[in-house]
């Protein structure tokens, strides 16, 4: 292809990503899907290779790139075909991200042509504790256990994993298991428009051209770095069992072809649920070097081919089944693209930025009714700072890095659940200080309305963000109920009329004193 070519043909494929984004959104139920946008659409090729998506949630994207072949490698695929999965060891994330992936096929010689794929976060996947975010030490402590297991067989839907899923045949799928089926039936569609379009040779000509083009770029990034080793360590607050200080370290070994990210010297797993799959450390690699490619660059496979891993099995980087792993992919995921800046700032000292805010804040609350059955979940992220860079101040009060979502509006929060926000507000002087000044992280309070179950999963507790080059810290994030400080990772039982306050980190700040004049 020519170049005009070439680049109509990656918009089209990102077109059909960002429809199938839009169905997933408008067809779901749930705020965590609605409001928050927590999902992420994504095409492959035949074999399980990344070749579009859409700009969703980065920890989603990156892990299915890393794990997708794997997983499409081990089933006899047919037209209709719809497989589900959330199993964490055997590529997914943690439990409530349940994905969805379906096979296309050439509608000329019946050939197997890729795949479309979508990932949602379910607030409710089946666990004990509202909000599928418990404080856990195993993985059945933390929901329902999904193996990859057809929803479809050649368009039929089957019995056994409606039974999985909660569904019946009169009723059909419902919920958000229909719209992530919806978003990937339009998938299909609009990926056999585009072949029909192209034509199967420069169909394929376009996927493999795009992934080289990618490729190329990758190399002028590498290429601008500064060759040579590089170390950083950071430490993670808490597991919620007692572990604390639980070292990350990375060696950066940087060629002029690849680099390598050496995770092996990081903690072994711990008690707690902020282990990870191998495939959740390789996406906020790939995420950070993203950042240092054209804003254009294509996110396919290509991209990734010169990031070489290399974790240690049974470490909190890459975990032994049934280790918990629920905030692996939330909180740890964050706390390792620090990591990953950290070394990077000694090979491009004047363009990488300071640490941002490092979690997610997540919340999870609801109840269930002991007599019947019935129960609410809620769960959401809460936005921080963002680190400062050279050239730019840190924004304030935003999602950051792994986290491409949004907060749920209040409106929406309070329409769906007995809650009130009380106070939502950006947390003044929060950000480091610097020649250029970390973003501001945010203050959130609700109000139960009635008697709850309320599970925190935070960091950046104990170790503030960190400023670069001279800019001072962000301030350390605060959890309290009535009044009185909470740990980091908790399980509590509230009452109506008791109020938890959220106070998140501030991004660190860039550059020294001398600097500021």
């Amino acid at each position: 292809m020519n170049p005009v070519e070439l680049n109509l043909f990656a918009s089209r494929v990102a077109a059909i990503c960002d429809e199938m984004g839009v169905v997933l959104r408008r067809t779901a139920f749930s705020p965590n899907i609605k409001d928050r946008l927590d999902f992420s659409c994504a095409l492959f090729g035949p074999d399980g290779q990344l070749f579009a998506q859409a700009a969703h949630i980065p920890v989603h994207l990156g892990s299915m790139a890393y794990a997708m072949q794997g997983i499409v490698r081990e089933q006899d695929w047919s037209a209709g075909d719809m497989l589900v999965l959330n199993d964490p060891y055997l590529g997914g994330t943690h439990l409530p991200d349940v994905t969805v992936i379906a096979p296309v096929f050439s509608s000329v010689h019946q050939g197997l042509l890729g795949f479309v794929a979508n990932r949602a976060h379910h607030a409710n996947i089946g666990c004990d504790t509202p909000g599928s975010m418990p404080v856990s030490s195993s993985l059945d402590e933390e929901g329902l256990i999904i193996p990859p297991t057809f929803l479809l067989r050649a368009g039929k839907l089957q019995a056994d994993a409606m039974s999985i899923l909660g569904s019946t045949e009169s009723m059909g799928l419902q919920g958000d298991f229909a719209a992530q089926l919806g978003s990937n039936k339009i998938g299909v569609e609009r990926l056999n428009s585009l072949l029909e379009a192209f034509g199967e040779k420069k169909y394929q000509q376009g996927m493999s051209e795009l992934n080289d083009y990618a490729d190329r770029l990758a190399a002028i990034a590498i290429a601008d770095l500064q060759k040579g080793s590089y170390r950083f360590e950071d430490y993670l607050d808490s597991d919620g069992f007692g572990q604390e200080n639980i070292s990350l370290v990375l060696n950066l070994h940087i060629s002029s072809a690849e680099v390598e990210l050496d995770l092996t010297e990081s903690a072994d797993q711990v008690a707690g649920n902020l282990n990870c799959p191998e495939p959740v450390a390789a996406a906020a690699a790939y995420y950070a070097f993203r950042c240092l490619m054209p804003e254009d660059a294509p996110a396919c496979e290509g991209l990734f081919r010169r990031i070489k891993l290399r974790t240690r099995k049974g470490s909190v980087l890459n975990a032994n089944r049934p280790a918990a792993v629920a905030s692996g992919n939330v909180e740890t995921s964050m706390r390792l693209v620090d990591l990953v800046f950290g070394a990077l700032a000694q090979a491009l000292p004047n363009k990488i930025p300071a640490a941002s805010q490092g979690t997610m804040n997540n919340v999870a609350m609801g109840q269930i009714e002991p007599q019947t059955g019935d129960r609410w979940d809620y769960y959401e992220t809460v936005a921080g700072g963002m680190g400062a860079g050279p050239r730019h101040a840190g924004l304030s009060a935003v999602h950051t890095h792994m986290t491409n979502t949004l907060n749920t509006p209040v409106e929406s929060l309070e329409m769906h659940y007995p809650l009130r926000v009380r106070q939502y507000a950006v947390r003044k002087d929060s950000g480091g200080g610097g020649s250029q000044t970390g973003g501001d992280g945010v203050i959130r309070e609700y109000e139960f309305l009635e008697s709850a179950q309320l599970s925190l999963l935070s960091e950046r507790r104990a170790y503030a963000p960190w400023g670069l080059r001279g800019g001072f810290d962000g301030a350390y994030g605060e959890n309290w109920l009535n009044g009185a400080r909470l740990p980091a990772k908790c399980t509590v039982a509230v009452e109506a009329g008791d109020r938890l306050l959220i106070k998140t980190p501030g991004g660190g700040g860039w550059g020294g004193e001398k600097d500021w004049t």
